[in-house]
């Protein structure tokens, strides 16, 4: 926890930014009914029957200090599908930079080996020496930011029935450059001095 904590404090390093990642899906929900939109005085109705479609996965990137946000929609949320995603990091999003700290939490598919299942092995290393991970504790991740990102886009885009993968990407890039250049961004303010006074009941006890 602390060691999330302070990576929050460090100053803006463009040569080694901080990334916070993490993951959400999303049940894909068609209309069997054809709805009637708004009128004056009276919102839009359509049918309680749907239509399941499946589930896409979005897997969320956040740089609270450069103000960014990116979400990249899957069918899975695989080893593979982070192995990619850790490639996308490092040469799509962030090319210039020596290290990338990625804040994430303990789910098993965050595997650095996973990377030498999906690229050679020269490759893998090429991608893995250029990431520091930093791990939210087990129940703990509340910790990171991108949950608030993710909460934010739940609230603000994915409240109503998305029927299929190309509009839930549609609607996600939407919602993604309305955020980024709107200058939003997180305002974190939980320090370790304030975990370790709210959350002494975490640390051992030491009898001097």
């Amino acid at each position: 926890m602390e060691d999330v904590l302070d990576l929050y404090t460090q100053p803006y390093d463009p040569q080694r930014p901080w990334v916070c990642f993490d993951e959400k899906c999303k049940q894909l929900i068609g209309e069997t009914r054809q709805s009637i939109p708004a009128a004056p005085g009276q919102p839009e109705r359509y049918d309680y029957e749907y239509q399941r479609n499946g589930v896409s996965n979005m897997f969320m990137f956040s740089a609270p200090l450069e103000g960014w946000r990116h979400v990249k929609v899957t069918d899975r949320r695989t080893k593979v599908d982070w192995a990619h995603c850790m490639c996308d990091l490092v040469d799509v999003h962030f090319p210039d930079a020596e290290t990338i700290r990625v804040v994430e939490d303990n789910l098993n598919t965050h595997n650095p080996a996973a990377l030498y299942e999906v690229f050679e092995p020269a490759e893998a290393k090429r991608i893995l020496d250029r990431l520091e991970f930093h791990h939210t504790p087990k129940h703990g991740s509340w910790l990171n930011i991108a949950e608030i990102e993710i909460s934010v886009l739940s609230r603000q885009c994915l409240g109503r029935r998305i029927p299929d993968k190309t509009t839930l990407e549609q609607e996600v890039a939407a919602w993604e450059q309305t955020r980024n250049t709107s200058g939003a961004t997180v305002d974190w303010r939980f320090t370790t001095s304030d975990a370790r006074i709210r959350l002494k009941r975490l640390y051992p006890s030491i009898q001097p």
